[in-house]
């Protein structure tokens, strides 16, 4: 027969859901409370008892599932493997292996099973389960399928097949609740009264992907550090102490749309507190975005409390991938709630579960900072250090052994835990994945601080020379930090050691004035714990003093090919600064820049034009000052000298204009009249040339060798430069060099 879906009155719990945590206290908007379904397929056992299976079918939507059985104290130490029809689409999905046992339920739980798992939305389902490695396979073997709801209601019509054990074949339907129906032990959490203990016989340890032995968990109740009794109004529980630590962003239960309902028992509370954090992962998919979060937690809502029968939810807190933190089991999150999350430890820890597999994936950058922040919180309400080294002693209050560090246990004995720690440190299980367990003590160092990796960049606006950095006054101080910016409460600006800006930790710079003169500048960084770390220290100079030029620029003809376009120019100057010179930039007539120790450059001219010749210096704090000189070079041809003696007129492309004089006879001259600062004699060269005596103002001043290995045309081969323009006369006189006395000109330039 075809039976109704698991549904209840909706009711949004203000009782016992938190007080103001009732709603989504990150300014998301809340829903309010979203109904769940949940449908289930009774699997097949071969004859030999060594394997079980559910065949390919049909079902109604559902978007998570579980393979669950009937003694809530028994494992499964098989292979259980279940494949998905996607809906809309027809495709099957790959075989996908569940952790084969959650751990012993809490105290009234109806059924164990394996971690469910996150499909999305599928109207398909296969189940193949491997016994071979037990003894026997637990009896009642089914699958549960839970349509964790769109809205406040939901009309979906159960999807799966149950059958009535004994009474019919495994395609007869009836609801989870008729082949189920377990009666409340006397110590049920779901009946007992209020001022009741729950023990750690009821303690739930879901996230588990690797089954303990399949032997029946001991259930003997915990007697250390039993839960304190609920105040009167359950709404209340004990006070909520402050904490050392900011409270981060909570998702209330409101937010996530728990059907209150579902769970009316409430909530009980630590007696001695939280002593540890314990962190865990869903062992779910990845696939999923951040907008389904809130359906996976109400599907782990509803496997916890409808199929396994627990009271609640496991977990008190839950992290998605995207570090969006939502609260868990009811009670107020800024309060000791007793949770069903870690078998044996649940009477002194708190339970974080990030949803996703992290065996398979790196964890992401965000679930770390926020589970780092979460229980720094929760840690800093009872002044336990979540330091890398810090450690708690726990009372045992089961029978175990530990997955990561293989130790075994008896019930009572005390146990050193890291602070925050993984589930597979205290039960048999790889949760919260072998990837997030290396993360803890990443987590640890978060959450304790302080801020890591904390460097100084750079002092903006200004230079830095040696070990010293300068500017006018105003300047950007910019620095980073690894530790992420979530668990940095602020950053200060520390001049002279003095506080002379704040910026929120989200910061990468802060601006500051500075008094002229010589400081130490440092950043300090306060973690959410107030934990602080401080920069090595900059010496920035603050000084206001501009560059000035000892030697102002000048300009001066030198040797080089001469081009009617590009006459060769040397430009030299000298800079200096008070404090500490950067560079000289030329910026006129072309754009070129220099360092400090730079004091000339050898440039071109155009000929015939008037250039001016601009410089900047700048110092290392950006002060500036300005020189310029300006000059004209000016091509005087071989036709415009005063002429002595045989020349004669050659011709070529390569002489400047085209022609050029050369003579052989001895004492042949030229002579050129002109008022400027510069001369240079422009000539031809060959490996015959001879040489000339020149003369400046009648005056004999240098012998001239043209005599050259390779033939030049417009070599400027002697210059001459004076201090300040004048009139002056450059002459040239033919030496008659013996076998190669003949001598080319192309003419005189000079600098006006």
């Amino acid at each position: 027969m075809v039976a109704a879906g698991v549904s209840g009155v909706l009711i949004v719990q203000s009782a016992s859901g938190g007080g103001a945590d009732s709603v989504a206290d990150d300014g998301k908007p809340v829903s309010g409370p979203i109904a769940s379904e949940e449908y289930a397929a009774t699997l097949k056992v071969a004859a030999d008892g060594g394997s079980a299976t559910l065949a390919k079918r049909d079902t109604k939507p559902f978007s998570m599932l579980g393979v669950t059985w009937s003694d809530p104290s028994a494992g499964l130490a098989g292979k259980v493997e279940v494949r998905t029809r996607e809906a809309g689409t027809g495709t099957w999905s790959s075989w996908l292996e569940l952790g084969a046992d959650s751990g012993p339920g809490e105290e009234g739980a109806t059924r164990a099973g394996t971690e469910p798992a996150w499909v999305g939305a599928s109207d398909g389902v296969e189940v193949r389960v491997d016994g071979k490695e037990s003894a026997e396979l637990p009896e009642g073997l089914r699958v549960d399928m839970i349509d964790p709801g769109t809205g406040a209601t939901s009309d979906l019509e159960p999807a799966g097949y149950v059958a009535a054990a004994g009474t019919e074949s495994p395609d007869a339907t009836v609801t989870p609740d008729e082949t189920e129906s377990a009666s409340p032990t006397e110590t049920d959490s779901a009946s007992a009264p209020a001022s009741a203990s729950p023990t750690e016989s009821a303690s739930a340890s879901p996230g588990t992907s690797e089954a303990p032995s399949s032997a029946p968990v001991t259930t003997e109740p915990e007697r250390t550090s039993a839960p304190a009794t609920p105040d009167a109004s359950a709404s209340t529980g004990p006070t909520a102490p402050p904490s050392t630590a900011p409270k981060p962003p909570i998702t209330s239960r409101a937010g996530w749309g728990a059907d209150e309902s579902m769970s009316p028992d409430a909530p009980d509370y630590l007696a001695g507190g939280i002593k540890a954090a314990v962190v865990h992962h869903t062992a779910e998919t990845n696939d999923y975005t951040c907008d389904q979060s809130p359906a996976m937690i109400r599907a782990i809502y509803t496997y916890h409390v409808k199929t396994n029968g627990w009271k609640d939810i496991g977990y008190n807190f839950l992290v998605d991938k995207c570090g969006t933190i939502f609260e868990g089991r009811k009670g107020g999150v800024d309060k000791p709630v007793f949770g069903a999350h870690a078998y044996g430890f649940n009477s002194q820890t708190t339970g974080i579960s990030v949803l996703g597999n992290y065996s398979l994936v790196e964890p992401p950058t965000e679930v770390l900072t926020s589970v780092a922040r979460l229980a720094a919180w929760k840690l800093g309400q009872y002044g336990v250090d979540p330091g890398p080294t810090a450690t708690t002693t726990l009372t045992a209050g089961a029978a175990g052994t530990s997955q990561y560090n293989r130790r075994t246990w008896k019930t009572g004995d005390q146990l050193s835990f890291p602070t925050i720690h993984g589930h597979g440190d205290g039960y048999a299980t790889e949760c919260p994945g072998t990837k997030l367990h290396a993360q803890l003590a990443t987590i640890r160092s978060h959450a304790a601080g302080p801020v890591a990796g904390l460097s100084l960049k750079s002092v903006t606006g200004a230079g830095t020379s040696g070990a010293r950095t300068y500017t006018k006054s105003g300047t950007t101080v910019s620095w980073s930090a690894t530790t992420p910016a979530e668990l940095i409460a602020k950053y200060e600006v520390l001049v002279d050691g003095k506080v002379t800006a704040t910026t929120a930790g989200t910061a990468t710079s802060a601006k500051a004035n500075l008094a002229l003169g010589t400081h130490s500048v440092s950043v300090r960084a306060t973690h959410i714990s107030g934990r602080t770390t401080t920069t090595a220290a900059a010496t920035v100079v603050a000084e206001t003093t501009p560059p000035t030029f000892a030697t102002a620029p000048n300009l001066a003809l030198r040797a080089g090919t001469v081009e009617t376009t590009a006459v060769p120019v040397t430009l030299k100057w000298k800079a200096t600064d008070s404090a500490a010179l950067k560079e000289v930039r030329l910026t006129a007539p072309v754009a070129k820049t220099y360092g400090p120790t730079i004091v000339s450059a050898d440039l071109t001219s155009r000929s015939g034009a008037a250039t001016t010749w601009s410089m900047t210096a700048y110092d290392q704090a950006g002060n500036t000052g300005a020189a310029s000189v300006a000059g004209t070079p000016v091509i005087l041809q071989e036709t415009s000298a005063t002429r002595t003696g045989t020349w004669t007129t050659k011709s070529s492309t390569g002489y400047l204009g085209g022609k050029s004089y050369s003579s052989s006879a001895k004492k042949a001259s030229l002579t050129w009249t002109f008022t400027g600062r510069s001369a240079a004699l422009a000539v031809s060269r060959a490996s015959t040339s001879g040489q000339v005596n020149v003369f400046v103002d009648g005056v004999k001043v240098a012998t001239v060798d043209l005599k050259s290995a390779t033939t030049k045309y417009r070599d400027a081969i002697w210059t001459k430069n004076w201090s300040a323009s004048a009139r002056h006369t450059v002459k040239i006189v033919v030496v008659g060099t013996s076998g190669r006395p003949a001598v080319t000109t192309d003419g005189l330039v000079y600098l006006r």
